[in-house]
Order: C-alpha cells, then sequence, then structure tokens
C-alpha cells in the first residue's frame, strides 16, 4: 500500500439544527484539496462535560509528537433558549467558563475530557481557542477571545496564555483589542519570517481583517489590500473563522468560514494562492470536494501512517 510522505487531518465541527453536530469531527485528505469523511460523518469525539457540546475546534502536534485538542465550551442548539435566554450575549458572561481540551498519544485514543480553566477572575467567555508553536521561545501561544468584568462583559477582544506542556499556564494577558469593534477567531500563522495575524472585526469593518508583524507579539500592521479584496466579496460580512495551511503542491490556502445561508449550508469557502505576501481573495470552491461543510476548525499535516490509522480506526462515537 502507498504511504503518504503528508496528508492532512481537518478538525472541525458541523453546523446542524441536533446537538451531535456540536462536537468534534475529523476529515483526511491526501493533497488538501479532496477530503475524506470519517467515521461515516459522525462525531469521534463527544464533549462530556460543561455545556455537553464544543464549537470552534483546534488541533496541535506538540514537540514529543503528541497531540491536543482545543475547543469552545458552548452548545447553543442545546442551551440557547434555556441557560441563555435566547441571546447570545448572554454567553459572554454565563457561558463557556473554560476551554474544553483532549490530550492523545496516536490520535485515535483520546483522553477524557479535560475542562481548561485560566487564572484571571475578570475575563467572561472563552471562545474559539488557537494554538501557535512560538519557535524562538519555545513555548506554545493559546489565544482566544474573551470578555471582560471591566467592561461589564460588554465586548470581545483576544487574550492569551503561553505554555510548554499543556499543563501548566500563564495568566492570561492581552493579546489586542479593537476600540471601535469586538474581535474574535483569532488566527496566527508564520510564514518566512512573518507572523500573519487574522482575526474577525465585529464591526468596522465587518469582517475578517489580516495584520502583519516581525514580532510575534507585535505591533501588527493593517493590511488594507485585503480589506479591500474582503470588501468586494458577495455577503463580505458573513465569513468567519479564518484559517490558513499549506496544500500539497505548496500553494497557500486560506479558508474563511461563510455563514451567510441556511444553517446545514454554512462553512468552509478556500480561497488558493501563491503566497501570503500577495493574498488574493480567489475564491476556489471549483478544485475542492467537502463530504459536507466543515465549520471552524483547523488543518493540520500528518504523516501517512498517522492517515492510515485514523482512516482504519473502528470509532465506536455513533451517537
Amino acid at each position: 500500500m502507498e504511504k503518504y510522505i503528508m496528508a492532512y487531518l481537518f478538525v472541525h465541527f458541523r453546523e446542524m439544527w441536533t446537538e451531535k453536530g456540536e462536537q468534534v469531527y475529523f476529515a483526511l485528505s491526501k493533497n488538501g484539496y479532496d477530503w475524506e469523511i470519517i467515521n461515516d460523518g459522525n462525531p469521534v469525539i463527544t464533549a462530556k462535560k460543561g455545556d455537553l457540546g464544543v464549537r470552534d475546534i483546534v488541533i496541535a502536534r506538540t514537540r514529543d509528537n503528541r497531540f491536543v485538542i482545543m475547543a469552545t465550551d458552548l452548545a447553543l442548539i442545546k442551551n440557547i433558549d434555556t441557560k441563555y435566554k435566547g441571546n447570545i450575549r448572554n454567553a459572554f458572561k454565563d457561558g463557556s467558563k473554560a476551554i474544553a481540551m483532549w490530550k492523545s498519544d496516536d490520535l485515535v485514543n483520546w483522553s477524557d475530557e479535560i475542562l481548561l480553566q485560566f487564572d484571571d477572575d475578570n475575563l467572561g467567555c472563552f471562545w474559539a481557542p488557537g494554538i501557535f508553536f512560538d519557535d524562538e521561545s519555545g513555548e506554545y501561544v493559546v489565544h482566544w477571545s474573551s470578555s471582560n468584568k471591566n467592561d461589564d462583559y460588554s465586548g470581545l477582544a483576544i487574550y492569551y496564555s503561553v505554555t510548554k506542556d499543556f499543563e501548566k499556564f500563564s495568566k492570561p494577558k492581552l493579546f489586542c483589542k479593537k476600540t471601535d469593534s469586538e474581535l474574535l477567531d483569532s488566527f496566527l500563522y508564520k510564514s518566512n519570517g512573518t507572523y500573519h495575524f487574522f482575526v474577525k472585526s465585529a464591526d468596522n469593518p465587518k469582517a475578517v481583517i489580516h495584520e502583519t508583524s516581525q514580532s510575534l507579539y507585535g505591533p501588527y500592521e493593517r493590511d488594507i489590500f485585503f480589506d479591500e479584496q474582503m470588501a468586494s466579496l458577495e455577503k463580505c460580512n458573513t465569513y468567519e473563522a479564518p484559517m490558513v495551511y499549506t496544500l500539497s503542491d505548496k500553494k497557500i490556502c486560506l479558508m474563511l468560514d461563510f455563514y451567510g445561508c441556511e444553517k446545514e449550508d454554512m462553512g468552509y469557502v478556500p480561497f488558493v494562492m501563491e503566497s501570503l505576501d500577495s493574498i488574493n481573495l480567489k475564491c476556489s470552491k471549483e478544485k475542492f470536494t467537502f463530504p459536507y461543510k466543515f465549520k471552524h476548525g483547523v488543518v493540520m499535516e500528518i504523516t501517512g501512517d498517522e492517515y492510515e490509522r485514523i482512516k482504519k480506526h473502528k470509532w465506536i462515537n455513533k451517537k
């Protein structure tokens, strides 16, 4: 059997009218374009704690070749009309008090769910975690969106904590805040020595924005040309959850999660370009195949052996 030098794992959730969608799903690809269904389209991990559902999934490979999944502890289908009284903004203060986390040595056997809490009582929700490995410090930067008690939980900014082992985490610090808008769905990517920061601005503009810096912690410079390209997209204000990965042909794929449609049609739209130095927001849907719509997640490179292991695994979670 052919062994792939590199393959891809897409970790995500699904936007559905049932609670089943807000769980952890896997998909596989050999080239980053054509995605294969795993576990017959059922979750591979089901949340057992907190809200009993998760969104905004991220995965990372550690330096010792282990794996960590993090996700927003938030089940809207189950709790929006009860716990959150029909208003998502109530979750800014009363929901997602921890980040859901699982660990694995092999990508198929996962630990029990851990509700990861951070040492800052002023922060409200913990939404849309991201994981970035800082190769200069040897630390993992975990970043997310939070409301803050000092602002009466009225808005969202990006905070971060660092860890070397996903056991001990530093006290959260502010990564960035936009004075005229909330920020959410942050994504960090390093290419040719430049740090790229993508994030959804809730207003002014209501769109994904892109900034660059020569230092991880900034200062960052706004990409005005990217703003112009975003503004040219149809329903440009209904994209979120930016995510970047390198395809098998060495081109760059920027995924933007589209929600300007019916719920089960929501999901990622791919934009392929030569590099992040010259971002071209030309929709590339015709080059990709998906078994269904993938919602807020990330793509991680895996080995051929890992690809085969995930594909052949007898997943027991069919719920």
